[in-house]
């Protein structure tokens, strides 16, 4: 059996040897090229590369927590100072983007191997492993777009820039960006053809399922507004796998309360570390941690206090069980919180309110809860959407819903920072809601920067 750290770090080498995240100069791999459906079977059993280095910097953006100015002050990475401030300087790393497209390069890499296998040898595994790389591919092309294009805005997505969307594993064809339309249509096509592929059920964690792509679906469709969609898939997600934790079973004292891999998780994601997120430096945001109410358990799930800052609050309720990066994966939880706001903008506003009373029924003190009873459609909208941001904490989500709810005026926020004496704002709908691509990257590849 072909050694599975060999394989993969070997095939990194067509990201991490170029900044640019693809090959200028061929690796040797004649000791790793996959050619069974078994070798393209461990290389997505490869759990660091495939699920847990995703990119943060944009999320260091959202409005959640704060830093104080010497925490801000010692941050060793300039790139998450600046991101912290939403600064217009360039960004100088590679791995929060070069990351990612390792995973696009071993998807692809798997997707030829596949390609060139008779399904008939193994069906069922042929499958699994064809619809596992479509999905990885399509998990990390999103997970750039999020930070590396536009807000997805239907009337101007054929006119806004992507990224560049590798499809092959071959290293020397020019890596240009395609449109933010073409961006999100290859997404949902990848994610469309995992569904068609995958198990309904996976039981090898980190592992994608057919739930797992319904519901990545969902969170796509939901960054594109199309809500209708977005409640298709959220209920085909929740219908596979509707099961929640019911946070009163939680050892609330615990440094982790939320156990890894646990039954609410659809597929596990984390991001790379990042310093501001971390328990150390980034301090809840008061008003949001005021929100939850006395009998919500994720105030003691989800937050502690910090020893040597009393009445100030650190992030405890990591889904990956670890204070090392944050959970960027899919859950149940989100699945609801999708459906209920799809359900209440699409006209089914009972929908809507059962499934903001099932997250609620397994989020408070079970002495505490009480039924919500909201009628109007628009305070409704509101409750789901605040309990989106209470329920989604440091989860990787907060700058894209930031993004996507600017578009309306009703729920547009302007963020301040406030660092050394000095005030910084971000506007709704500002052009630095999209990051720039590390300038390594356009200089070796000429590709359109984003404009500031």
């Amino acid at each position: 059996m072909i050694n599975i750290k060999l394989l993969s770090g070997i095939l990194g080498l067509a990201v991490c040897t170029s900044c640019s995240g693809f090959l200028d100069v061929k690796p040797d791999q004649k000791m790793a090229i996959p050619y069974t459906l078994e070798h393209a079977d461990l290389l997505l059993n490869d759990y660091s590369t495939m699920n847990a280095s995703y990119p943060t910097l944009v999320e260091i953006g959202s409005d959640d927590y704060y830093l104080n100015t010497s925490d801000w002050l010692s941050l060793s990475d300039i790139d998450e100072r600046n991101a912290y401030v939403w600064s217009d300087e360039e960004n100088i790393s590679v791995f929060q983007w070069a990351n990612p497209y390792k995973t696009v390069y071993i998807s692809n890499q798997v997707l030829e191997v596949v390609d060139q296998v008779d399904r008939a040898t193994d069906p069922a595994l042929f499958d699994r492993v064809k619809g596992g790389a479509y999905f990885f591919r399509a998990f990390a092309f999103h997970q750039l777009a999020r930070i590396f294009a536009r807000p997805y805005n239907a009337a101007s997505a054929d006119r806004e820039l992507g990224i560049p969307l590798r499809l092959s594993p071959d290293i020397d064809y020019a890596s240009v960006r395609s449109s933010l339309t073409e961006t999100y249509d290859q997404i949902l096509a990848d994610y469309k053809l995992a569904a068609s592929l995958l198990p309904p059920n996976e039981g090898v964690d980190g592992r994608p399922s057919r739930a797992a792509a319904y519901a990545a679906l969902a969170r796509v469709y939901l960054d594109m507004a199309q809500y209708d969609m977005a409640y298709l898939y959220a209920d085909s997600a929740l219908t596979i796998h509707p099961v929640l934790l019911d946070f009163n079973t939680l050892d609330w004292n615990s440094a982790a309360p939320v156990p890894r891999f646990n039954t609410e998780v659809l597929f596990p994601a984390t991001s790379m570390l990042a310093g501001p997120l971390g328990q150390s430096f980034a301090r809840v945001d008061s008003n949001l941690y005021d929100a939850y109410e006395v009998e919500d358990l994720r105030k003691v799930v989800y937050f502690q206090e910090h020893d040597f800052d009393p009445d100030t609050y650190f992030f405890k309720g990591s889904y990956d069980n670890t204070a090392a990066g944050i959970f960027v994966g899919l859950t149940t939880g989100e699945m609801l919180l999708i459906r209920a706001e799809s359900a209440v903008r699409t006209g089914r506003d009972g929908s809507a309110l059962s499934d903001l009373n099932t997250l609620r029924r397994n989020r408070l003190q079970a002495e505490g809860f009480t039924e919500l009873q909201i009628t109007a459609p628009d305070a409704l909208l509101e409750h789901i959407i605040a309990e989106r941001r209470k329920e989604l904490i440091f989860r990787g989500l907060r700058w894209a819903d930031l993004r996507r709810l600017n578009q309306e005026p009703a729920f547009a926020k302007g963020l301040v920072r406030i660092i050394n004496g000095t005030r910084y704002e971000l506007s709704p709908n500002s052009l630095k809601y999209t990051a720039k691509i590390p300038v390594q990257v356009i200089e070796q590849t000429g590709m359109p920067q984003n404009n500031r």
